[in-house]
């Protein structure tokens, strides 16, 4: 069964926004990963080494609070109150994953298809036909 958890972007406070974060629900990030920690063959545009790449907080036994800074060096849109969120969803197989991706992306854009990631998942992004951002993730290590 999916899991569906909320993603904030934030415009290179996303560290300080989660300690807070942190400091309110309590517990530990599951994983804290800078964008200099990021394998790439690109070198990284200066002034973004240390912005978040990804970020999470588990807050309940079914909700984990994600995050991650943007930047327009990567070729991103600044994020815009009140609409600095996505909604990513987890699930139990690939098959789900690519079942609910291309369902949900049908007459959208996606913004990075579904593929394997250096972090040990089949992942992909899109914006829906009606301007939602999402996330789809299935980890092929499961917890």
């Amino acid at each position: 069964m999916a899991q569906v958890n909320p993603y904030l972007t934030f415009n290179g406070d996303c560290e300080a926004a989660f300690q807070f974060y942190k400091s309110v629900f309590g517990g530990e990030f599951t994983f804290i990963g800078k964008f200099k920690d990021m394998p790439s063959e690109h070198p990284l545009p200066a002034g973004t080494e240390d912005l978040i790449m990804h970020v999470s907080l588990p807050i309940s036994k079914e909700t984990i609070l994600m995050g991650s800074d943007t930047s327009e060096a990567f070729g991103q849109q600044p994020a815009i109150k009140g609409t600095n969120f996505s909604v990513s969803i987890n699930t139990d197989s690939e098959a789900e994953a690519q079942k609910l991706f291309d369902g949900l992306s049908n007459g959208g854009q996606v913004t990075m298809p579904m593929e394997k990631t250096f972090w040990g998942a089949f992942f992909g992004m899109f914006i829906d036909k009606f301007g939602i951002l999402w996330m789809v993730n299935y980890d092929y290590e499961q917890k």
